[in-house]
Order: structure tokens, then C-alpha cells, then sequence
């Protein structure tokens, strides 16, 4: 029936006359309407189809800009005016504070604690008892040290006595017998005999006497000696009489002296020789004649091994005490020499610090402080390489600091410098500035040292500190922008500080940068040269260059819009 109807409505509508047409039309439904006639789930697709369609759209301008899209920048030059003004450079920066003197106490054998005589926080003085340990590895290992360094000095003695024998010398004056030919290059070991030395500067000869004479002839008698040989008499003196028990075939008593002959070159060992003695006016002859000897007869011997550089031995050559006979590269003795000396050193060192242990056993303040550290209980063992005690003075306290390159010239020892511990506030000095510096990114730093003096032990160690001082003020200079300051290349290889001025023709002292500064304008802007000083975070003192009021470029200020 419905479907009748609606052809029916169609055919009414399809005859209709044409001036009804204008009546129809303007009964025709808006898009508001249009859309609120839409079934509900066409109107959700249609939104979901725009949501996916504008995701697309913008995901394609991002990839757009990121892969070549270009956008449009504006640029903005700021610039600034040179001013009078006042400058501080202050460096700033913490720290920890340690005690100026401090002192810890290390056993380095183990032992057992026998007393402990102070505690810890307690105030010491230099020379103040503070505990008593037994160790006997302590004890042992001196004694070693002292046996090392003992033996040690030993070898070094006797080297340093052969190495006296690179030049071999003659020990006394006298006469070269039964030499040996050495020549340059030849090889010679250590206690090889070279030659005879006979002292005959002074002859020996032994003579026999009736003891009936005893007790008339002693040391230092003047006696004539005959010598046949040469039909004369010389004088001679008694060195030593000896009361031996000598008996002659009759059956005679005798005893012995020994007489010395001065030898002014006609003497010779070998010769008979008879010494005549005046006792009381008589003549005293002796037993029998005797021979004379060389006062002294002695080996010559090599006291290093090494290379023969030169020698003088001749049979029969007189000479003279300390004379150079044979003349030795001893190269191998001198390096036992350096090697034993080196060894000796180390031992020394060793007895030291073994010597020391053991003090610290029966350990004594070895300064005046506070007892920082106390590790000791009594009965307690203690191994090897234990700290035991520490203390300190902190009547003065250190701080270790730095300063920045800009002002190292002008921190000195001796400035004030303000300290913030905890709140608490100390003034402390400057006590020391090293021109030693330590790069760090991009940066140079000095090490500098900062003293408090720490009287009634308020300041603690151990816990940071903040400090502060004026490194450098100026109240009235022309400053400018840090950032207006920029460092250019010359031709010669070396750089300049230059300030862009805006003028509209060229300064006279402005000067020709080969290598543009990126963001300065090429036009309106000239570098010229200035003469930098203080600085701080913001701002820098110039010193020459620029006059008050000039036009300075500062940056330049880019925005981007796409």
C-alpha cells in the first residue's frame, strides 16, 4: 500500500505545472539539515575519514621540513654602547679543609698492645707518651737492617781500597826488583804480583850479645857499625833489644838487638857488618858479624782486574812513595763499586725506617695536635702496616682552591679570603698561588692555597667549605658585553682582540680581517683592536680602542619561521 503511495507522490510531483517550480526550490533542505538527516553511523565515518586525512596532511609537512623543506629566517643585529661602569672579578668555589701539619703513626711489623696511653680528641704535646706496643719482628728487623748495612760498608771499603790500584803506587820508597813486562792493553787480574819493593833507604841488621851486657845497650843507643866491605865504619842506632836465650857452642849466654843503618846509596843487603858498642868506656863487641837487610821488603800486587793503560816497573828503578808504577782501566771494579754503594744506600734506608718502626712502638706525639684517629686497645695484636694514631694541629687549616686564567694575575699571596662553613663564617689568606696549570675543558686553572687560622678549632675538617674572594675591581672603566670581545687571526700567525664599532665610514684604527667573524654584518661594522682587563661573567674592561658612547656589535639574533 505504502509503495502505491509513493508513486503516486512521484507522478503528482513529475506533472506538476512549472510555475510551481521557484516554490519548490526554495523549500530545498540546508547542509546543517543535510547532516543532522544522516544516519549516525555515516556521520562517525565521515569524521574518522577528516581525522585520518588532517594526520596525513601533517605527517607530510614534518617530512617535508625534515627532508629539504627550507623555512624563511629573519635576522636581528643587536648592538650595544660603550659605557662607563665598575667591575668585579671574584673567584669563587669550594673546597676541604685539612690540617696544616699532620702526623700518622704506621707499625709496619705486627706486635700485641701493652698500654694505650691517651685518647682520642685529646690535646698532645710534642714528646707526650702515647702507648706502648711489644713486637719482636720489630726488633728482629733491625738487626738484620744493621747487619746488611754493616756488611754492605765492608765491601764498599775494600773495593774503594782496590780501586785505589788503578793507579798502582809504590806504599813506601825503595827499590823495584824482580819486575814483570806489562804493556799497553794487556790484560791483568786482581792480585797479580808486578813486582818486588825494597825499602833501602834505611838498612836492618841483627846482632848478638854477651849477657854479661845486658841491661847496658837499649833503644835509641848510638852505635858504630864496620862494614869491610867498604874498610869503614857508619852510625847506627838501636831500634829494639830483644832478651832472647841464645847459646853459643862455649857455652855462652846471648841476647839480640836489631840496629838501623841510614843508606845514603852505598849500602846494599848481603854485607857483612859488625855493630860496636861503648859501654862504660869499654868496647862491646858482638858474637859474630851479621848481614845487613832492606828495612822492609814488600809483593807489588794488583788490587783490580782490568786493562793495562801504561807501566813504569824497571829492576832496580828507585822510588819514591806514591810514585804511579802501573797505571789500570779498572771499568768492571767501578761498576761493583756503583753497585754495592747503591746497595749499601737501600740498606741504609732500610735500618731507617726499621729503626723508626720500632721507636713507634714506645711511640712518642711527634708534634703538638689532637689525637684525630685512635685505633689501640690494650691487649689487642696489631698486624703488619696498621695505621695507629693520627694527629693533627689544627690551629692552622689549609684549603686547597683554584683560579681560572683570567684571573691568575691578579690573585697574590696574602688576600683576604671570605669562608662559609655550615653558615659560619671564617676569613682566611691566601698563603700560596702555583704557575703550574691544569687544562680541563677548554679551560686553564691554577692551584691555589688558602690559610684559616683555626685558633679555637671552630672550623672542622674534613667538611666542605664555600669561598670567595675579589680577585680584581675596577669603580670607573669603559666596559663592554663579554660576548662583543671576539679573537681574530692576523697574517703573522698571531691573534687579536677586536670590538665590531657601527660607523658609517672606516675608523682610523680599525684594521682588515682575513677570515670574516660568522654573524657580523660585512657592512656598517669595523673591527678594531682593544686592549682587554677584568672580566666577569657579563661584562669586560677595556682598556684602549674604543671610547665611551661608540656603537658596538653584540650578536646577532636569528628567528626562524617556516
Amino acid at each position: 500500500m505504502s509503495e502505491v503511495m509513493e508513486r503516486e507522490d512521484q507522478a503528482q510531483q513529475e506533472t506538476a505545472p512549472a510555475v510551481q517550480e521557484p516554490e519548490a526550490a526554495s523549500a530545498k533542505p540546508s547542509l546543517k539539515e543535510k547532516w543532522k538527516g544522516l544516519p549516525k553511523k555515516k556521520r562517525r565515518r565521515i569524521i574518522r575519514w577528516c581525522v585520518i586525512i588532517l594526520i596525513l596532511l601533517a605527517a607530510a609537512t614534518l617530512l617535508y621540513k625534515l627532508l629539504g623543506g627550507k623555512s624563511e629566517e629573519e635576522s636581528q643585529v643587536i648592538t650595544d654602547m660603550v659605557q662607563y661602569g665598575a667591575i668585579t672579578s671574584t673567584v669563587e668555589g669550594s673546597g676541604l679543609p685539612k690540617a696544616k701539619t699532620s702526623e700518622t703513626i704506621t707499625l709496619t711489623t705486627a706486635g700485641t698492645v701493652q698500654d694505650v696511653l691517651v685518647t682520642e680528641g685529646q690535646q698532645v704535646t710534642a714528646g707526650t707518651p702515647l702507648f706502648v706496643i711489644e713486637s719482636e719482628a720489630a726488633r728482629t728487623a733491625v738487626e738484620k737492617a744493621r747487619q746488611d748495612v754493616e756488611g754492605y760498608e765492608k765491601q764498599l771499603s775494600a773495593l774503594n781500597k782496590d780501586i785505589a790500584g788503578l793507579n798502582l803506587s809504590a806504599g813506601y820508597p825503595g827499590k823495584l826488583m824482580e819486575t814483570v813486562t806489562l804493556n799497553p792493553g794487556d790484560t791483568i787480574s786482581k792480585g797479580t804480583k808486578v813486582a818486588v819493593l825494597a825499602d833501602d833507604t834505611r838498612l836492618r841488621l841483627e846482632q848478638y850479645y854477651s849477657y854479661a851486657y845486658a841491661g847496658d845497650l837499649y833503644v835509641g843507643q848510638t852505635v858504630d857499625v864496620s862494614i869491610p866491605a867498604l874498610m869503614a865504619s857508619v852510625p847506627g842506632r838501636v831500634e829494639a833489644v830483644h832478651m832472647v836465650s841464645r847459646i853459643t857452642p862455649e857455652g855462652s849466654k846471648l841476647f839480640s838487638a836489631e840496629i838501623i843503618l841510614d843508606n845514603e846509596g852505598a849500602l846494599s843487603a848481603e854485607m857483612t857488618a859488625s855493630a860496636i858498642v861503648k859501654v862504660n868506656g869499654e868496647t862491646v863487641y858482638p858474637y859474630e858479624p851479621g848481614k845487613l837487610e832492606y828495612y822492609r821488603v814488600g809483593d807489588l800486587c794488583s788490587t783490580v782486574s782490568g786493562t793495562v793503560i801504561s807501566s813504569g816497573l824497571v829492576d832496580y828503578l828507585q822510588v819514591s812513595a806514591g810514585q804511579v808504577l802501573v797505571r789500570i782501566d779498572g771499568e768492571e771494579s767501578e761498576s761493583e763499586i756503583f753497585s754495592v754503594q747503591q746497595s749499601l744506600e737501600e740498606a741504609q734506608k732500610a735500618l731507617e725506617t726499621a729503626q723508626k718502626n720500632l721507636d713507634n712502638c714506645n711511640a712518642v706525639a711527634p708534634i703538638d695536635g689532637t689525637v684525630m684517629s685512635l685505633n689501640l686497645q690494650p691487649g689487642a695484636e696489631i698486624e703488619a702496616n696498621t695505621a695507629v694514631i693520627t694527629i693533627a694541629d689544627t690551629s692552622t687549616i689549609l684549603v686547597d682552591a683554584t683560579v681560572d686564567e683570567r684571573n691568575i694575575s691578579y690573585v697574590k699571596p696574602g688576600m683576604s679570603v671570605n669562608i662559609d662553613q655550615w653558615g659560619n663564617q671564617f676569613f682566611g689568606m691566601v698563603e700560596s698561588v702555583s704557575l703550574n696549570s691544569k687544562a680541563e675543558n677548554g679551560v686553564a686553572t691554577y692551584p691555589m692555597v688558602i690559610s684559616v687560622d683555626n685558633a679555637d678549632g671552630s672550623m672542622m675538617t674534613g667538611s666542605y667549605i664555600t669561598y670567595s674572594l675579589v680577585a680584581s675591581e675596577n669603580d670607573n672603566c669603559l666596559v663592554v658585553p663579554i660576548q662583543c670581545v671576539k679573537s681574530v687571526p692576523l697574517d703573522d700567525g698571531t691573534a687579536a682582540d677586536v670590538v665590531y664599532v657601527k660607523t658609517d665610514s672606516r675608523p682610523e684604527n680599525a684594521i682588515d680581517v682575513s677570515i670574516p667573524v660568522d654573524g657580523v654584518p660585512e657592512k656598517g661594522f669595523w673591527p678594531v683592536p682593544v686592549e682587554i682587563g677584568l672580566s666577569d661573567d657579563y661584562n669586560v674592561e677595556i682598556k684602549s680602542g674604543l671610547e665611551e658612547g661608540m656603537e658596538v656589535f653584540t650578536t646577532l639574533q636569528t628567528y626562524g619561521r617556516w
